[in-house]
């Protein structure tokens, strides 16, 4: 260790004159120097300032050496400071008790100054190094674990965009509104039975002669354009707060709760289907179709039960209860009334007075497999102009 006026040493001596001569010593060896009498001055002083290494005497009134290198041991902050005993006691005990206080050498008196100056060019020579090894691996270990911390923030990352991933393409197989109903608590609360019941309009869509078109085309010819078709219908239905819960094949079954409004959401999105179909049709040519398509689209209001049915192995979502079977069976019921929307009363009466709708009476009817009559309408132009008058035919008496 280079030596400089920073590097300071402490000395600790009953005897002025032992401290004097000493100091003279050092201070000319370049080394700035501590001096204390006492073993009370010493830890004093190395709390104030902790040295570069102590010259210790053993044998001192009140607290001996023995007892000031414990102290400064238990010290964490001074517990790595180098100590070198110079003491009159030349015994093996003495010895032993220096190896067990920790000291890091043990010199006697008479002194003899080269030796004592090499010891201690030596001890301070071997802290630095020490330090310098600790730092180093420090060094080493801090720059580990950003790298630890870097990797684990990568893969967190990764891992994370994976989730949202995995979530976004989830909630393609399972929409997240119904999530929401029957999982409210996150993914990790679905099991099957989950249900909640509530009051809804359901809209079933079926295309018409949907296997004769097929036989004309190739099946990539007749999935290109149907998914252009089913895109319009979920941004329809989507655009007035339902979601799409099942595609079945050329039909689709869509889901309107929203409080107070799932009717008139329902109808609003009929209509939009309705336009997106014109379109669609005008643009047919592209997909091959020579013909333009036809739709049916049945809705009925009521209560249902959104939930989730299977194993727990295997799940689906579902939407149960009167108003699903009696929407479906006004979607077919299209067919015999030629024309592309029936609407039940149920849902009419669930509209808001001011509702800018025109309906037209189709039919007192028993759907298939219930036992109670119904009267159903026609959705005649979609949403009109709200400065249009609103002209409902009534149902006969």
């Amino acid at each position: 260790m280079t030596v400089t006026t920073s590097t300071s040493i402490l000395l600790v001596d009953d005897d002025p004159q032992n401290l004097y001569l000493m100091a003279e010593v050092l201070e000319a060896e370049g080394y700035q120097v501590q001096q204390a009498t006492s073993g009370t001055a010493a830890l004093e002083a190395i709390a104030a300032t902790p040295p570069h290494l102590v010259l210790l005497d053993i044998m001192m009134p009140e607290m001996d050496g023995f007892e000031v290198c414990e102290q400064i041991r238990q010290n964490p902050q001074t517990a790595t400071v180098p100590i070198i005993f110079l003491t009159a006691l030349s015994d093996d005990d003495a010895y032993l008790k220096s190896v067990e206080v920790m000291g890091d050498d043990y010199l006697t008196k008479p002194i003899q100054l080269d030796l004592v100056l090499k010891k201690i060019q030596r001890t301070l020579r071997l802290k630095q190094l020490r330090d310098e090894a600790y730092q180093a691996q420090l060094s080493a270990q801090t720059e580990k674990m950003v790298q630890i911390q870097l990797q684990h923030q990568r893969q967190m990352t990764a891992a994370w965009k994976i989730s949202e991933a995995l979530a976004e393409k989830f909630y393609s197989f399972v929409p997240q509104q119904f999530l929401t109903r029957v999982a409210p608590r996150g993914l990790e609360s679905l099991q099957v039975g989950n249900a909640n019941e509530s009051d809804m309009t359901i809209l079933f869509c079926d295309i018409r002669e949907f296997t004769a078109i097929a036989e004309t085309q190739t099946a990539r010819a007749t999935f290109a354009w149907l998914n252009v078709f089913f895109e319009s219908i979920n941004q329809a239905v989507m655009q007035h707060q339902g979601f799409v819960d099942k595609y079945l094949g050329d039909a689709v079954m869509a889901v309107f709760d929203r409080d107070q409004h799932h009717a008139c959401d329902a109808v609003q999105a009929t209509a939009q289907i309705c336009q997106a179909l014109e379109k669609f049709n005008g643009d047919r040519h592209q997909f091959g179709l020579t013909e333009p398509i036809r739709i049916g689209i049945g809705l009925h209001s009521g209560r249902g039960l959104i939930g989730t049915v299977g194993a727990n192995q295997r799940m689906d979502t579902t939407v149960v209860g009167d108003v699903v079977n009696t929407a479906s069976r006004l979607e077919h019921l299209t067919k015999t009334y030629q024309c592309a929307t029936i609407i039940s009363e149920a849902v009419i009466e669930q509209l808001p007075t001011d509702h800018n709708f025109q309906f037209r009476w189709l039919d007192l009817v028993t759907p298939r497999g219930k036992t109670q009559s119904l009267n159903i309408y026609a959705l005649m132009s979609g949403e009109r102009d709200r400065a249009a008058s609103v002209t409902t035919q009534q149902a006969p008496t």
